[in-house]
């Protein structure tokens, strides 16, 4: 057993960045963390010019976000390193919340067959961050480390940036600047901005321990256990026989104290036991905020992940909704680069992001305030549903250890075309899309691996479409704003040049209510944005104006 040690990336010189007047890029990226690193990877697929500045340089201290749910997963597959990280990562889909020893409630995050990933992995922020920097320096990134942000200014028309670097300052400019520097945002305080709401009055050790241990690969959450009483502790699993291990402390605890081995040891101790050797990899301390910013959009600059929200650690929405943020953000950003979009589709980034923020800041405050009830009406309330879960199966769904991250469907987002006829099921629009295994040229696939490519159309058949209906689909996919259609069948079609799902086990249709000439048009997040019961292409270019903010 041995603790990670972080790798330290190479420093490169500033001379190709200073000039008189300062050099202007079309896109820099502030923050190489995981928000950031996402960002800075889906403009590379893009063909976008990316220049990320981080103050550091390695990757994060400690495990972190542990956590990575399935919709970040899919993200990642788009991204290019989920298969590595589900390869490393400890895959899980079940729950268990104790009160003292005793199981009072369970929970399945994927309950359903018929999907490519689990509904969680364990894996140390630190290794995600290796993975995405090697994929962004593979599709050639720029990423400058020990390039520290010491202020910016805005213009109409862009941002300047000043940094700070071990060869000296420099100012350089970015027609569009994204802030993803983490909750402390050094680039926020710079430029004055508020972020409000609540920081709950209670603190948390966290300890990384190395230890062999036959637990099994689930998420394991107490109330008042015999080994913490009167308080609640948190098990995961993670990559190298890395286990994360959360005690709650109370807001009086001394948070320089508590940190030191001859206080952790002891309490990792009376949950172990005093037999089984294991070795402290990295101890912090930690309390719980909901917050977020007003605005995620300011002019030329916009926020993403913690530097626009935080949220409490229990239930995983910090860096699973962050990677949601850049997944949003890169496909429109991307557009207005190039010229396909004005820039107020921006608009629908931070408007339909903050919609998102807010939910995930109502779910974790009630998770808070269920683990750490600050009211006398709250704590009676939680001990009760405790109590009663006991015995009584209604009240174990009560008990909230934090409801963990799902994706926000942005039902309200302005980019939306409402229904106008009957779909069964979840896929509306706004909808993040559901995954389905099907079969494409003979081999097996899965429905998103096909899906995240700019716009799209997904039309079911139930026979080989006419050649005025193909032409019809050749001209969506000649348009400024290419749409390319996917045509779903029940059995193999030959159409050279058309890109044919064979939904051979019925889970596309039933997910997506897909009837003979239904179609969906999906934005290049993999989000439903409009739906019809038959392919009407002008119908169809009417939604894509509305997604691109032009109707």
């Amino acid at each position: 057993m041995g603790a990670y040690t972080n790798p330290i990336y190479p420093y490169k010189s500033l001379a190709d960045l200073i000039s008189t007047p300062p050099q202007r890029k079309p896109l820099i990226v502030v923050g190489a963390g995981p928000v950031g690193l996402a960002a800075a990877i889906d403009a590379r697929l893009q063909g976008l010019h990316v220049l990320v500045l981080d103050d550091d340089k390695t990757v994060s201290v400690g495990s972190r976000a542990v956590c990575y749910a399935k919709r970040s997963l899919e993200i990642l597959d788009r991204l290019g390193i989920a298969d590595q990280a589900c390869d490393m990562g400890v895959s899980w889909n079940i729950g268990r919340t104790f009160l003292e020893e005793e199981e009072v409630y369970q929970f399945n995050l994927v309950p359903e067959a018929g999907h490519k990933r689990p509904g969680m992995i364990n894996l140390q922020q630190y290794h995600v961050e290796e993975m995405l920097i090697a994929r962004a320096l593979e599709l050639g990134a720029d990423i400058r480390w020990q390039h520290k942000v010491t202020a910016v200014t805005r213009h109409d028309t862009h941002a300047t940036l000043a940094v700070e670097t071990p060869d000296g300052h420099f100012d350089i400019e970015a027609d569009w600047l994204v802030v993803a520097d983490g909750a402390r945002s050094p680039v926020r305080r710079h430029l004055g901005l508020d972020i409000e709401g609540r920081i709950f009055q209670d603190r948390f050790l966290i300890a990384d321990v190395v230890m062999q241990a036959d637990y099994p690969a689930e998420r394991w959450f107490w109330f008042d256990p015999p080994f913490h009483p009167n308080q609640s502790v948190l098990l995961h699993k993670q990559s190298n026989n890395v286990w994360r291990i959360d005690f709650q402390l109370g807001w009086d605890a001394d948070p320089e104290e508590e940190k030191k081995p001859e206080k952790v040891i002891p309490r990792l101790k009376a949950m172990l036991g005093d037999e089984r050797p294991f070795e402290l990899e990295w101890v912090s301390i930690y309390t719980f905020q909901c917050r977020r910013m007003t605005d995620f959009r300011h002019g030329r600059v916009l926020f993403a992940g913690d530097a626009a929200h935080q949220v409490s650690p229990f239930g995983a929405r910090g860096a699973n909704s962050g990677f949601q943020d850049a997944d949003d953000l890169m496909w429109k950003l991307g557009l207005v680069i190039k010229g396909l979009a004005a820039d107020k589709l921006l608009d629908s980034y931070a408007l339909d992001r903050q919609f998102a923020a807010d939910e995930n800041i109502m779910n974790s405050t009630r998770s808070t305030d269920f683990i750490t009830p600050k009211s006398r009406t709250s704590k009676t309330f939680r001990n009760q549903v405790l109590a009663l879960a006991k015995h009584h199966p209604f009240a174990r769904k009560l008990v909230n250890s934090g409801r963990l991250s799902v994706p926000s469907f942005l039902t309200s987002s302005a980019l939306n075309t409402p229904d106008d006829a009957h779909f069964a099921g979840q896929m509306v629009p706004g909808a993040p899309m559901d995954d389905a295994p099907v079969q494409h040229q003979g081999q097996g696939s899965w429905l998103l691996e096909h899906v995240g490519r700019g716009f799209q159309a997904l039309w079911f058949v139930d026979a080989a479409p006419t050649a005025a209906q193909l032409a019809a689909l050749e001209r969506l996919a000649q348009g400024a704003v290419p749409v390319q259609t996917l045509i779903v069948a029940s059995q193999a079609l030959h159409l050279p040049g058309h890109s044919v799902l064979v939904d051979h086990q019925g889970w596309v249709a039933k997910r997506y209510d897909g009837q003979p000439g239904s179609c969906y048009l999906l934005r290049p997040d993999q989000h439903v944005v409009a739906r019809w019961r038959q392919l009407e292409t002008d119908k169809l270019q009417a939604a894509v104006a509305r997604a691109l903010a032009q109707a």
